[in-house]
């Protein structure tokens, strides 16, 4: 059995493709990896939730695949009553609740599955650290309309009038998985939360520590995305096709200015998955498995170059940040 080491979790959001995340996932903890924190945007949220809930509960890093490959995909568009009416219905329900489905299967489901784990407010995922950035093995990345902001539950609830151990998980992942104009807003006293990835969508940095103490391990980022350099993998034609291809250039470029960094690039893990749509609730069998091995063999790659001492003389001596224990 491999040793254990240490590792934060980062997980891009991707939408459906969010089984690359898992495949990558399970080859670091097969390679020996513990996870004391992860934090995700959209479905990089929902897979960072079942981590940490996986890791406080003791079971084996392997279920995450058994239990993403166990949905039904094709619930998660749940439109509401008016929604469903012929012609009309899409087109009524952004009018009047400003999303085309609920968003609340994916709420429910995932509460009913963090539950059977023992988990189901962040008060169930505190760590012994003081610290507030390190308080919690989960961190979930949201955008608040209403102040432009980017929202990272629990740290930032307070400021909303909220207790964070009090806080549903579940609840903080539907806020951040709710794709403008694709699902409803969730309201939280007064503000409009929506999809994480509008603001950061690869929140890399946020367990690095701002002081120059040496880190006693790194964070790996996980993208659902091509190295830098790749060129253009699908084509856009058609006001639909434009739209669409607009607001997931919006969601997965947020971070740009510094995710092709070279020290960024060096400890992230990228799963290529443009060629299947976030928003592709029709996803067959045969693509998720083709994602799933996608993120393993990305996972894999990546574990034969790496070397944290290597990463920590590259990039901590000259004053970048990286995470720590």
């Amino acid at each position: 059995m491999a040793a254990e080491l240490r590792a934060d979790l980062v997980c891009e959001g991707g939408g459906v493709r969010g089984i690359g995340l898992v495949g990558a996932v399970e080859t670091l903890s097969a390679a020996g990896y513990h996870f004391p924190r992860a934090a995700g945007a959209s479905a990089g949220a929902i897979v960072a939730s079942l981590v940490a809930a996986l890791q406080r509960s003791g079971q084996p890093m392997s279920r995450l695949r058994e239990i993403v490959y166990g949905l039904d995909y094709r619930k998660f568009a749940d439109s509401s009553l008016l929604g469903r009416v012929p012609v009309v219905g899409g087109p009524l329900s952004l009018l009047t609740s400003d999303g085309l489905h609920e968003g609340e299967y994916l709420e429910k489901l995932l509460g009913r599955i963090l539950g059977e784990l023992g988990v189901r407010t962040f008060g169930d995922l505190r760590t012994d650290d003081p610290q507030t950035q390190f308080a919690w093995s989960l961190v979930v990345v949201a955008s608040d309309l209403s102040r432009r902001r980017m929202v990272r539950i629990p740290w930032d609830l307070p400021a909303y009038g909220l207790r964070p151990d009090e806080f549903p998980i579940a609840r903080a992942v539907r806020a951040s998985a709710a794709v403008p104009f694709f699902f409803r807003p969730v309201r939280v006293n007064g503000a409009t939360w929506v999809d994480g990835g509008l603001l950061a969508d690869f929140p890399v940095k946020l367990f690095d520590r701002p002081d120059s103490v040496s880190p006693q391990w790194p964070t790996f980022g996980i993208r659902l995305s091509a190295r830098p350099g790749i060129p253009p993998t699908h084509t856009v034609h058609g006001p639909l096709s434009l739209a669409l291809a607009a607001l997931e250039t919006l969601i997965g470029n947020q971070d740009s200015a510094y995710v092709d960094d070279p020290c960024t690039v060096r400890r992230t893990i990228f799963v290529p998955a443009q060629g299947i749509s976030p928003i592709d609730f029709a996803i067959t069998r045969a693509q998720l498995e083709q994602l799933y091995q996608t993120g393993t063999v990305a996972a894999q790659d990546f574990l034969k170059t790496w070397n944290f001492a290597d990463y920590v003389a590259a990039c901590r001596s000259s004053g970048r940040a990286a995470s720590a224990g």
